[in-house]
């Protein structure tokens, strides 16, 4: 089965907060290579987007989150029928995503 990936606005403003913070502190070639790299990886999840694993944040919310570790990176996303959303690109040194009741 093949899925749709679709990318969330909240997670397209993150990616390009990466790219250009990696542009910044490194160099546009660096930059572009990392942004086409991330965006090749998060189109696997056509494909077996189950494979990766819960996120620990799925524990927060009603709808199951994944990841695709993609270090230093994790690429947060739910299935939902034959739709995989791009939720997060989170930093793993960033604070895990919380509920909005917490």
């Amino acid at each position: 089965m093949k899925y749709e990936v679709l990318i969330q606005p909240s997670a397209e403003a993150e990616l390009e907060a990466a790219y250009l913070h990696l542009c910044r502190e490194a160099s546009q070639d660096t930059g572009a290579e990392w942004f086409d790299s991330v965006v090749d990886a998060i189109l696997t999840l056509e494909e077996m987007p189950h494979r990766c694993p819960l996120a620990p944040e799925s524990e927060f919310f009603e709808e199951e989150l994944r990841h695709l570790l993609l270090k230093p990176y994790r690429v947060i996303f739910t299935i939902r029928g034959v739709y995989v959303h791009i939720v997060h690109l989170r930093h793993m040194s960033q604070q895990s995503l919380k509920s909005p009741e917490r």
